[in-house]
C-alpha cells in the first residue's frame, strides 16, 4: 500500500493513510449562484465530499463568493490561464485549486497564485491531461504517453516546490485506460504526494462507467490512489454513485447496500430483473450498508440469499426470504407481493442497524 503525504482541502484530508475521498464537478454555469448550490447539495447528498466548480471569469468568481459562504462541501475553483481568477477564487472562499501552472503566465504568476495558496491555507492539484500536453513533450515522446504525463507533472511540481510550496495533489489523466494506468504507476514512484484518480472523457453512463471502473480500479487495488473522480458524461450524482460502487466492490469504504442478484437463466421462474431493479430503486437514496441478496434461481439462490443480510429466492408463485441466514418468512403471489415482503424486510433490518447505531453512540 502506496502511503502518500498527506493534505487537507477544508475538512477532508487526502492521503497519509485516510480513505480514499470521492469527488465530482458541478456541470452548471457557476454564475447561476442557485443551480450550482443546488447541484452541490444534492451531491452531498450522494456522498460527495468534494467538489469542483469551474471559474471562468470575474462573474463566475462573484457567485463563486456566495456559493462557498452556503456549500455544505469543501469547493475546488477550476482555473486555467488566469493567475487573477485563481487568486480572486481563493479570496472567495475555494478551498483549493485544480491548474496548470504551465498556463498561468509565467513565473512571476506562478509565484502570485502559490504565496495567496499560502496564505488561505489552500491545496494546489496539478491537473496532467493527455489532451494539453506541452508540445516539446509531444515530440520528445511521440505523443501523450506515460511517460509524457509525469514529466510534465514533474516540471509543474518543481514549479511550486522552488517556492516552498507543498500542499499539492497530483492528477495525470488520459481517456486510454492503460495509458492512464501506466502513468500513474510511473508518478506513484516518482511523487510521494497524493494521487487525484480518473479516466478523462471516459463517455457516457455505460461506457464510462466502465472504463472508469477499469481503470481506477486496477490503480485502487495496487494501493495507489488517495482520491477519485469518476468522470460521466451524465448528471453528476451518478459519478459519486459509481465511485461508492468502485470503493465498495474493492472493499475500501462501504456507502449504501449491495445488492447481489443473480444474472437470469432459463431456470428463472419470477419477474427477476423487475424485482431487482425495483429493489434497487428503493433502496437508491440509502447511505447504512447491508447486503441484499434478489434471487430466482433454486441452484444457487437459496445459498446466496443466506449469506445476504436480507435476501430473497423465488420460483415459480412463491419465494424465500432469508434474515441473517435464517428463513424469516414465505410469500406467496407476484413481484409486488414478493416485492413488498422484501421491503417489510429490509425496513426492519434498518430499524435495528439504527437502533444499535443509538446504543453504541450512547454506550
Amino acid at each position: 500500500m502506496r502511503k502518500s503525504k498527506t493534505i487537507s482541502i477544508g475538512n477532508v484530508q487526502i492521503g497519509g493513510g485516510a480513505p480514499v475521498v470521492v469527488q465530482s464537478m458541478t456541470n452548471t454555469d457557476t454564475r447561476d449562484a442557485e443551480a450550482t448550490l443546488l447541484q452541490i447539495a444534492r451531491l452531498a447528498e450522494a456522498g460527495c465530499e468534494l467538489a469542483r466548480v469551474a471559474v471562468p471569469d470575474e462573474e463566475a468568481v462573484t457567485a463563486l463568493k456566495r456559493i462557498c459562504a452556503r456549500s455544505p462541501l469543501p469547493l475546488i475553483a477550476d482555473i486555467h490561464f488566469s493567475s487573477q481568477l485563481a487568486v480572486s477564487s481563493l479570496e472567495a472562499g475555494a478551498a483549493a485549486l485544480r491548474i496548470n501552472p504551465g498556463n498561468i503566465g509565467g513565473e512571476a504568476k506562478v509565484r502570485r497564485v502559490v504565496d495567496a495558496a499560502k496564505v488561505h491555507k489552500a491545496s494546489i492539484r496539478i491537473g496532467v491531461n493527455s489532451g494539453s500536453l506541452e508540445k516539446d513533450l509531444l515530440r520528445q515522446y511521440g505523443g501523450p504517453a506515460p511517460k509524457a504525463l509525469v514529466e510534465s507533472a514533474l516540471r509543474h511540481v518543481r514549479m511550486l516546490e522552488r517556492r516552498a510550496f507543498t500542499d499539492i495533489k497530483i492528477s495525470l489523466k488520459s481517456s486510454d485506460v492503460p495509458s492512464m494506468v501506466a502513468a500513474y504507476r510511473l508518478a506513484a514512484q516518482r511523487f510521494d504526494y497524493p494521487l487525484h484518480l480518473g479516466v478523462t472523457e471516459a463517455g457516457t453512463l455505460l461506457r464510462g462507467l466502465v472504463k472508469s471502473a477499469v481503470g481506477i480500479g486496477i490503480l485502487l487495488s495496487e494501493g495507489i490512489g488517495d482520491t477519485i473522480r469518476v468522470s460521466l458524461t451524465h448528471d453528476p450524482v451518478q459519478e459519486v454513485m459509481a465511485a461508492y460502487r468502485i470503493l465498495s466492490a474493492l472493499k475500501l469504504r462501504q456507502r449504501g447496500p449491495d445488492i447481489i442478484a443473480c444474472p437470469t437463466c432459463g431456470r428463472t421462474e419470477i419477474d427477476l430483473i423487475g424485482l431487482a431493479e425495483a429493489v434497487e430503486e428503493k433502496l437508491g437514496g440509502v447511505s447504512e450498508y447491508f447486503t441484499v441478496a434478489v434471487m430466482g434461481c433454486v441452484v444457487n439462490g437459496p445459498g446466496e440469499a443466506r449469506e445476504a443480510d436480507v435476501g430473497i429466492a423465488g420460483g415459480r408463485g412463491k419465494a424465500v426470504i432469508f434474515r441473517k441466514g435464517n428463513v424469516s418468512r414465505s410469500v406467496s403471489g407476484d413481484r409486488e407481493e414478493m416485492l413488498r415482503a422484501l421491503s417489510e424486510e429490509i425496513d426492519s433490518l434498518r430499524r435495528e442497524i439504527g437502533d444499535n447505531a443509538i446504543i453504541q453512540k450512547n454506550s
